[in-house]
């Protein structure tokens, strides 16, 4: 069955960076575009960035552009968020997802507090 499994949350001080990973199984992963969107508390769901299925072009949001970094290794089935330069207004539940297909995986948790 498709799974989408994300990893690498956790809490992180003002200025600090992390990497976040997301194993893709059970469908076409290279042939998917794929997403990062994350949910504040309280708040609802923020599209955060874009890839396409080459990784050629990427797509971000206004609040994220200049700080994180989208990637892909369809070799390995596994999408990343490289995240630099974060913010408290970073602190969220980060999913990954096929929007397409509307598959998600569950999310990690990233807090940025100090």
């Amino acid at each position: 069955q498709v799974q989408l499994v994300e990893s690498g949350g956790g809490l992180v001080q003002p200025g600090g960076s992390l990497r976040l990973s997301c194993a893709a199984s059970g469908f076409t992963f290279s042939s998917s575009w794929m997403y990062w969107v994350r949910q504040a508390p309280r708040k609802g769901l923020e599209w955060v960035s874009t890839i396409r299925t080459g990784a050629d072009t990427t797509y971000y949001a206004d609040s994220v552009k200049g700080r994180f970094t989208i990637s892909r290794d369809n070799a390995k089935n596994t999408l990343y968020l490289q995240m630099n330069s974060l913010k408290s207004e970073d602190t969220a539940v980060y999913y990954c997802a096929d929007i397409g297909m509307n598959y998600w995986g569950k999310g990690t948790l990233v807090t940025v507090s100090s």
